[in-house]
């Protein structure tokens, strides 16, 4: 289902991929710096989450301003949350790359402000870019280190913006529950050598729905 989304004087565009029965939960799904929402790991997740029972909407939001995409996201947030088509229970926020900063400092923000009513139930990082290629010395962690809610790493384990033993660093200084899963070989935009992008994706999507599935279950025990 394409819907447009206002933000600002312009709109969002963005795809609901919709469950055959009614979902409690969903998922927020957003691009990286290049590309859109129709990037195809994006669909690839969107659909195995939908068809497993999990809504899941994809916006596009060009722009390489950090502080522009997390607004754009909170825009997109704030719909779905008022949506009287998808009533839901919470949401994750997911990102790829860039799109994962976007989510992470969109939940630090909304954890400063007094009326955060747990609408938000954890975020998926795949590709986190906790640094710029070769620039270890500065990293793209104080978002992370002040989110409590749960946290999902799905990095490559030779991807050149998110060195392994920084990323377990950070991680083990985290206040939330994370767990990273490690695609064996995998650079930052989850290519590896002699496996097939579908072979991938088939991995990601099933870690995230499995992940998915224990924090929600968490919440109802």
């Amino acid at each position: 289902v394409k819907v447009k989304i206002p933000f600002g004087n312009k709109y969002l565009d963005a795809i609901f991929s919709v469950p055959e029965k009614k979902s409690t939960y969903g998922v927020i799904l957003t691009h990286g710096a290049g590309g859109d929402m129709n990037f195809p790991h994006l669909l690839s997740l969107a659909a195995y989450l939908a068809t497993h029972g999990v809504l899941c909407l994809r916006f596009t939001c060009k722009g390489l301003n950090v502080a522009y995409r997390t607004k754009a996201f909170k825009t997109v947030v704030e719909y779905l949350k008022l949506s009287d088509d998808y009533k839901l229970s919470g949401v994750f926020l997911a990102g790829r790359s860039m799109g994962s900063r976007a989510a992470a400092s969109l939940i630090h923000q909304l954890s400063q402000d007094d009326d955060d009513d747990n609408f938000i139930q954890g975020l998926i990082c795949l590709s986190y870019p906790l640094h710029r290629p070769k620039l270890q010395s500065k990293l793209r962690d104080e978002d992370l280190l002040s989110i409590r809610c749960p946290v999902l790493f799905v990095s490559g384990s030779a991807d050149e913006m998110c060195e392994k033993q920084f990323l377990e660093d950070v991680a083990s200084k985290m206040k939330a529950p994370r767990k990273i899963h490690w695609i064996d070989k995998a650079n930052h935009g989850m290519a590896v050598k002699g496996r097939t992008t579908d072979d991938v994706m088939e991995e990601i999507n099933a870690q995230v729905f499995s992940w998915l599935r224990e924090n929600v279950e968490l919440e109802h025990k």
